[in-house]
Order: C-alpha cells, then structure tokens, then sequence
C-alpha cells in the first residue's frame, strides 16, 4: 500500500514540475483534479511558475517530507504549551491535532495567497470576509463534533456558539486573512519590481544585440573594399607582366569573386564553405607567385557543417601571404587544416615566412578577426599567434556547440 501511494506521489509530483517546465503538457494531464490543478499552474506567470519550480525541486521526496516534520513539531510544541497555560481541561492530544491542524492550515492558506496575490489585492475585503465566514463554519462544525462525542446535549452548542463564533472569527482575522492581505499586497509590489526588471533586461539584450550586429555590419564594410582592392591589384600586376596563364587567373578569380560576393553578406557560413573560398583565393595567389607559394587545404568531413564568422579564415590567409610569404625571398608554404580539440574546434593556418619577428604589428585584419571571435563567441574564443620555427602559426579556438 505505502508503496503504491509513494509511486503516485512520485508520479504527481513529476508531472507538475513537467507543467512548470513546459505548461503545454498540462493538456495530458490525468483528467479530474490532477488536470484542474496542472491547468491552474500552466496559467501562472513565467516568473511564478519559476519561483515554484525552485521551491518544488528544492523541497521534493525526502527533503518535502523532513520539512513537514519540522513544521508538525514546531506546531505539536505551541499546541502542548498553549494546552498547559491556558486550556488545562483540553486533553494534550487534541491541544497538538488542532494546533498541526491550525498551523498546516494558515501556511497552506499563505502559500495560496503568495501565488494568486493578484487575485487577494483586487478582491481583498471580499476575501477576508469569505475567509472569516469559513472560519466561523468550520469552528461551528468543530464543536458540534465535539458535542456528539461526549454525548451532551445540543443546548450546550448554543450557549458557547457566541464564544465559538468569537474565537473562531477572530483567529482566522488575526492569523489568516490580514496576514495574507498584507502579504498579498508585499507580494505584488515584489512581482512589479520584478517585471520591470525582468523588462529592463529585456530591453538591455536587445539592445546590446543590436549593437554587435552593427558592430559585424561596420566589420564587414571593412573586408569587402579590402579583399577587392588586393585581388584587383593583383590582377594588374599579371596583366602588366604578361602572365601566359591569364585564362586560367581569370577562371580562378571569377571563382574567388563570385564565392567572396556572396559570403561577405552573410554573417556565417560553415566551414566548408569558407575553406573553399580560401582554396580559390590561394589558387590566384599560386598564379601570381609561381613557385614561391605552396599550400595545403585540410579540412575533415566532420567539421563541414561547422558555422563559422564569414571570411574568417579567408583573412588569416590574406595575412599569411602579405606578411608571411611576399616578404620572404625564397617564398613559403602555407598550411590551412581544422580539427576537434577535446570541446573545442581548432582552426589553424600556418606559414613558413619570415615569421612574427618581421611582420608588422597586429594589423587591421587580425584585429577583424579578434573583434569578430568576440561578437560571435564573447569569451568562448580566441585567436593565438605564435611562432612556427619557420613562419607563424595562426590558430582559432572556437566552441563545439556552434556547430549546426
């Protein structure tokens, strides 16, 4: 039996922490009560059924039932003193029942009022009223069960019905309904602050995504004019030198141009993509520099679909050739490979150039590419530069997760 009963707790207690995670299940709910009370859950608000969500994971199964103990002694204390100074003819027995039975009430009553304190605000002379009436009821039907089991007559009921009354109203006034009114009213300046906070930040998010995609636009308008320039210059150095291999250049550029146009209006693409770009771009750079350029392109079926800033790789490779390999009098090779890294993908490009100790600075388009890591990852990449013993080793550390 105690098994049975402990299963469908552990049943119930699952499918409304299900509901205050997704309030749609409530629909699949049980039909009866058990679905009334999901459908009541799936109505609160996003931040109610949040705060419940922490208070029912953090007090579920065991740690539920400890603090149910705490409370029944705490309550099962003020009953046997209240029985000792002031009720001395009341059995200690029904001093502790009707104390755990007063107690559990006004905090079940006060749990109630904390997540419909909309509800006590608006109707709140009302409900104080209710709450009363109830309370006078219930003090009625106590006394009348107490009259049946002892066997008086019901004369005795009429003559301490105006003490029952009394007692009882003036309990539930004290203990219940101006507490939970004040609560109520305390719970709603709360959830107010709260909401224009939660608006605030809302409004901060929007803005400050706003702003990095700006910021990628602005970024953009920087690589464009940059790669055009470069790659026509190129062609123009070919064309005055009379490069026998022009229609050939010009297959390659047309390639190289046709894929740049339409990546630099996009602010990702995944990896394959850009590797091909790279391969394009490198192909007119092999044209131009005949034998002093060589170069490798490695990138594994895995990270195809890897989402990566547009052009990323693309400027990293520019910056190689600029300042690696053209400065370098016997030319270079230059290595372009991705891999996973235990979480983290590694994308590298290494020349064997003159090396860092001879390029000039961090230029304009290495910085790009930090800021751009940065907009698109904040912390979670990076860009390192160091030495390759010949050349440099460009590399980027992205997350796994952006993966498509």
């Amino acid at each position: 039996m105690w098994g049975r009963i402990a299963r469908w707790w552990k049943e119930w207690d699952q499918e409304l922490l299900g509901v205050l995670r997704q309030p749609g299940l409530a629909a699949q709910a049980p039909a009866g009560w058990r679905r009334r009370m999901a459908c009541k859950i799936a109505d609160m608000s996003p931040v109610e059924r949040e705060e419940l969500y922490h208070i029912s994971t953090a007090y579920s199964g065991k740690a539920f039932i400890r603090l149910l103990a705490k409370l029944c002694l705490v309550f099962s204390v003020f009953g046997a003193l209240v029985q000792m100074a002031f009720l001395p003819g009341l059995s200690l027995m029904a001093a502790v029942l009707a104390a755990n039975a007063v107690g559990l009430g006004v905090m079940l009553a006060l749990a109630g009022v904390w997540f419909n304190h909309e509800k006590y605000v608006q109707r709140g002379r009302k409900l104080v009223m209710k709450a009363i009436g109830l309370g006078m009821l219930g003090g009625l039907f106590g006394a009348g069960l107490v009259v049946m089991l002892k066997g008086d007559s019901w004369g005795r009921l009429l003559e301490i019905m105006p003490r029952i009354l009394m007692v009882t109203g003036f309990g539930v006034l004290v203990l219940v309904a101006l507490p939970g009114f004040v609560l109520a009213l305390v719970r709603s300046r709360h959830y107010a602050l709260l909401a224009v906070k939660l608006k605030q930040e809302a409004e901060q998010e929007r803005l400050a995504r706003e702003l990095s995609e700006t910021r990628l636009r602005l970024l953009h308008a920087q690589i464009e004019p940059h790669f055009l320039f470069n790659t026509l210059g190129a062609v123009q150095q070919l064309a005055e030198q009379g490069a026998p291999r022009a229609a050939e250049l010009t297959s390659h550029l047309i390639d190289f141009l046709r894929a740049s146009m339409s990546d630099m209006r996009c602010e990702q693409v995944d990896l394959e993509t850009e590797f091909r770009l790279v391969d394009s771009y490198l192909r007119v750079m092999q044209i131009r520099m005949g034998e002093r350029l060589r170069y490798t392109v490695d990138l594994p079926d895995t990270l195809a679909s890897t989402q990566v800033p547009s052009m990323l790789v693309l400027t990293l490779a520019e910056n190689a050739i600029k300042h690696g390999i053209e400065p370098s009098l016997r030319g270079g090779e230059i290595a372009v490979s991705a891999h996973d890294d235990h979480g983290m993908i590694r994308i590298r490009v290494r020349d064997s150039g003159v090396g860092m100790s001879d390029t000039p600075g961090a230029g304009t388009g290495l910085e790009n590419v930090r800021h751009r890591l940065r907009l698109a990852y904040g912390e979670g990449a990076c860009l390192l530069l160091s030495e390759a013993e010949p050349g440099l080793l460009a590399d980027i550390a992205i997350p796994c997760k952006e993966q498509a």
